[in-house]
């Protein structure tokens, strides 16, 4: 067995190692830098204490965007040095994050070990490669992101930093064949797992959804299918799950072999960036061949999905509410009814609606999962959402984007059981306007201004908070553009207090409410790795069925108009 002993290195701090509410996440060339990513690994380790650390049993492992397997042997040996008992790593450095959070909640080791916590390695839905973005973060025990304390902590020793402790003679480990590599050190012994990506996490699919009534809708001469995972780590998953489990063709597939860049492409499953996936469906601008009836694509770390039907897109924000109004019926796990629901803020009322309608609890959070994931642990929440392509329920503390894919085809699957011989399948866009004629329909759009200078980005939403105070005026400016347009009767700075640790979350975005029931919500990302990101959202509700089936682009052309103007009002202020 190899020995090997603990070395303390020299440090200094480095600037802005402060997490965002999905990690760390900088520039390949910044991770890469001399002790950078050891400083924020010890600093993590210091946060979270010689209870959480020694003796633990850890993962990590992450999307497999460039940097991961450097990173993850650079982790290996901090753990070891850190009295780290024991390390999960999946095959050839791949999980998934909700996969991450799977294996943490449910794998059981052969020597009967848990999961504490995990390293996850991924910058999401960030292009990876040499010069792109590499991300970290850290998730707890219960498989959720770290909570702001956490975080708090973390950022704060990395300010103050003087030293790493790393395995000095402790080799690379193989992750590429699965099996256990034990070493000896100082406290004792020390092993790496190195495990299979995908069964802990399909096992776990197994056990929510129906895939016998999902393989019977698959295997209907009238229904076709087809998945894109962009080459993130879905691809890992995608094989074993819907042609070895469900029947699909592997030709089914788009993408799916996991690759450092992602093939050069931005791995964000949206109406940009899944320029095939939206090609094949029929949405884009020239489409020769029929579509297949149902879509979908995930982003680089799988925790995220775009849903499709023929010609047709769904909305994030459509997606969880129906989701949430046909779970009951279509999934088992969810047979005994819904605990509650929630959404982050800036996401539409859509799902607000179905949970008044079903006399469900209803919570709006800040966005960041770990909102979701203080509900979940108290029994609050069963499933919830993200207008960010994010959708999840209590099975993991993460977005799943492949359980997002699951649901959908379990809700084609309960539609079309007694309709599989029939003439025409009920279609996602049947489910899709059916809703609509049930609840309402909330149109909806986003605007991203990237990369825009941090200190200005403040500034111009410290002036919208100001703006606050003179609704009259504000009111003044819009009729004058347009008439037609509601009065805003609202506005504030949302604030949240956790009903579960009465923890307050502040600053977490500024409301513009309407009188008809609009909105225009402004907030600051905290998902890029340059510059401040402003995501401005726009949404209407119409129950007027004569409307629901309008242009999204026409529907929201005033306030998108009143918002153009309300732009260059701003810049002149």
């Amino acid at each position: 067995m190899v020995m090997f002993k603990v070395s303390r290195v020299e440090t200094t701090p480095f600037d802005g190692q402060k997490p965002g509410t999905s990690g760390l996440r900088k520039k390949v060339k910044v991770f890469v830098q001399p002790h950078y990513l050891e400083n924020f690994v010890q600093s993590t380790f210091n946060a979270l204490g010689a209870d959480k650390v020694t003796g633990a049993t850890l993962v990590v492992s992450g999307d497999g965007r460039y940097y991961s397997k450097d990173a993850i042997q650079i982790i290996i040996k901090m753990a070891a040095a850190n009295g780290v008992r024991r390390i999960w790593v999946g095959q050839n450095g791949l999980l998934s994050t909700p996969a991450v959070s799977a294996v943490i909640r449910e794998r059981v080791g052969a020597d009967g070990s848990k999961a504490t916590g995990a390293f996850i390695l991924t910058a999401s839905h960030n292009p990876g490669g040499p010069t792109e973005d590499f991300g970290i973060k850290y998730n707890m025990e219960n498989g959720g992101p770290a909570p702001e304390g956490i975080t708090d902590k973390i950022y704060s020793n990395t300010t103050t930093i003087k030293e790493y402790l790393i395995a000095e003679g402790l080799p690379d480990v193989d992750i590429s064949t699965t099996g256990v590599t034990s070493f000896a050190g100082p406290e004792g012994q020390f092993d790496v797992d190195v495990f299979d990506s995908a069964s802990d996490y399909v096992k776990l699919m197994k056990s929510i959804f129906d895939f016998q009534a999902i393989q019977k809708l698959i295997s209907s001469p009238k229904f076709s299918f087809c998945y894109d995972a962009l080459h993130g780590v879905g691809g890992a998953y995608a094989k074993p799950i819907f042609v070895d489990e469900l029947g699909a063709q592997e030709n089914s597939l788009l993408n799916c072999v996991p690759k450092e860049d992602f093939g050069g492409g931005h791995p964000d499953p949206n109406l940009t960036y899944a320029k095939e996936l939206v090609a094949r469906m029929g949405l884009g601008k020239t489409s020769t061949e029929e579509p297949p009836e149902f879509g979908a694509a995930a982003d680089g770390d799988a925790d995220r999905n775009m849903v499709l039907g023929k010609r047709f897109f769904v909305t994030p924000s459509d997606s969880v509410a129906i989701i949430a109004a046909n779970a009951v019926q279509s999934i088992p796990y969810f047979s005994g009814g819904l605990k509650g629901v929630a959404r982050s803020m800036p996401t539409s009322a859509a799902l607000d609606v179905v949970a008044k309608n079903l006399n469900l609890k209803f919570f709006e959070v800040p966005t960041g999962w770990k909102f979701f994931g203080n509900l979940m642990d108290a029994g609050m929440c069963s499933v919830c959402g993200e207008e960010s392509f994010g959708t999840g329920s209590d099975h993991i503390r993460e977005k799943d984007g492949i359980w997002a894919v699951l649901a959908w085809l379990s809700i084609l699957a309960y539609k079309n059981k007694d309709n599989l011989g029939g003439e025409k399948l009920v279609s996602v866009e049947d489910i899709v306007r059916q809703h609509w004629s049930t609840y309402g329909r909330h149109y909806y759009t986003r605007y991203d201004y990237e990369n825009v200078d941090a200190a200005s980005a403040k500034e111009l939403m410290a002036y919208l908070v100001k703006l606050e105070s003179s609704l009259s005026e504000v009111n003044d400016i819009i009729k004058g553009i347009r008439s037609d347009v509601s009065k805003v009767v609202h506005a504030d700075e949302f604030e949240y207090k956790d009903p579960v640790d009465g923890s307050i979350s502040k600053h977490q975005g500024i409301r513009y409410l309407f009188e008809d029931g609009s909105r225009l919500v402004f907030r600051l990302s905290g998902t890029g790795s340059e510059g401040a990101t402003i995501r401005l959202y726009i949404e209407q509700y119409e129950q007027d069925p004569s409307k629901i089936g309008r242009e999204s682009q026409d529907a929201l052309a005033p306030l998108v108009r009143h918002n153009t103007i309300l732009h260059f009002v701003l810049r002149l202020r």
